[in-house]
């Protein structure tokens, strides 16, 4: 038994007749009948007898009715409670981000959503290669992804909102003398030792770009995914490196310069399943962080030529 037909039953008790529940819940006699031997076969005694003409209800079919009023109560009691969790402002949302994208997007996220009545935030860090982050939809409520401009698109069983086209710049040491270029091709960085992430990041497509660019096999001397960690190790002078310009820390020792030749962006953008934005709280969260994303690409497009930015993937 379901609902639609103990509404059927309770509504046949009240009205006394077929006709009349059609005419009430505005559908056709011959679909209140159909319900009606649904239900019956479900239950183990009859339901309903004729009477003349009629069709009334039998005791058992007169008890079912009244519990169906309480399981109406249950329900709509249910769907109150759903909507009352669905029109809440102030809701857990929980955030899963890589690493450059966490550093840049959540100070200016917390610090949005600090006044009263606003959703919770629950941050967590995920470094995953790029085919990693669509099946995170599964756990948090809202997923930071990102993906190179020639890369495949997500996949449509998520929703995705847009939030950065982030170009992928030239960390140097700020002594370096390519830094006194203004910007910079395949050709001048192929045979520069290379600090860059591990296989399967998105990052790394553009690195094999520059080598086909430069028809030349790069050196890859560092593996490391923390761009925190690789700002440190190209100022110490221990490589160069692919580096985004806006969601990276700045690093007093580093200076960016644009690279021509290849494409160089990525896309970074807010994953979620399709049903999560009937959440108030979501779809806040999701205003806050294109804010923040806006913020963020505020400074001028053009790395500076003294020394610049650098940070965390």
């Amino acid at each position: 038994m379901d609902e639609r037909q103990l509404r059927v039953l309770r509504e046949l008790g009240e009205l006394g007749s077929v006709t009349a529940v059609a005419e009430a819940l505005m559908v056709t006699p011959s679909a209140v009948s159909q319900q009606l031997r649904l239900l019956q076969r479900s239950v183990p005694v009859p339901l309903t007898e004729r009477e003349g003409r009629r069709l009334v209800l039998t005791p058992a079919g007169r008890a079912l009715a009244v519990a169906a009023i309480d399981v109406e109560t249950a329900l709509a009691r249910a769907r109150h409670t759903v909507e009352e969790f669905l029109d809440r402002p102030d809701g857990i949302v929980s955030i899963a981000a890589f690493h450059s994208a966490a550093a840049g997007l959540w100070p200016h996220l917390v610090r949005g959503l600090a006044a009263p009545g606003s959703p919770h935030v629950a941050l967590a860090d995920e470094d995953v290669s790029q085919d990693g982050f669509p099946p995170l939809t599964h756990d948090y409520d809202i997923v930071l992804a990102h993906r190179l401009d020639h890369s495949p698109a997500w996949p449509r069983t998520v929703s995705v909102t847009p939030l950065l086209h982030e170009p992928l710049d030239i960390a140097l040491p700020a002594g370096h003398p390519l830094a006194d270029e203004p910007e910079l091709t395949p050709h001048d960085v192929a045979d520069q030792p290379w600090i860059t992430v591990h296989d399967g990041f998105p990052l790394m497509a553009t690195i094999e770009a520059i080598a086909a660019a430069a028809d030349r096999r790069l050196h890859l001397a560092h593996r490391i995914n923390e761009f925190a960690v690789v700002s440190e190790v190209v100022a110490a002078g221990g490589g160069i490196a692919l580096m985004p310009r806006w969601t990276a820390r700045p690093h007093p020792a580093v200076c960016l310069r644009p690279l021509t030749g290849v494409h160089a962006r990525r896309h970074i953008d807010a994953l979620h399943r399709p049903e999560n934005t009937a959440r108030k709280a979501v779809r806040t969260v999701l205003t806050e962080l294109r804010r923040a994303a806006a913020v963020v690409s505020s400074d001028d497009d053009r790395p500076t030529t003294t020394p610049g930015r650098a940070g965390n993937p």
